[in-house]
């Protein structure tokens, strides 16, 4: 619809309790419609955050394994203990 002026006229937001002509009907669709909208919206921000939260978990997690695994294959005790065992076997 166009305004008198010959403006296209953009969805303003009304007050459904303000609003003549509407039935209890109509605005108990409403404002199902806007708690529908209201929680869609929710869901889109909620998810952006776990998206970040599992990355960032993963990221530790991965970083432990890594670090074990860096960690692990520093550790020369048992090069060590086959060392002490075969110099006892030949003093023996």
């Amino acid at each position: 619809p166009r305004e008198p002026d010959g403006e296209a006229a953009f969805a303003r937001r009304i007050d459904p309790v303000r609003e003549p002509g509407l039935s209890p009907e109509q605005r108990l669709l409403m404002a199902q419609v806007e708690r529908a909208q209201r929680q869609r919206a929710l869901q889109r921000r909620l998810r952006g955050r776990n998206v970040l939260l599992a990355l960032g978990i993963g990221a530790v997690a991965f970083g432990i394994y890594g670090y074990t695994f860096y960690s692990v294959s520093q550790e020369r005790f048992l090069d060590e203990l086959e060392q002490e065992a075969e110099a006892a076997r030949a003093r023996a």
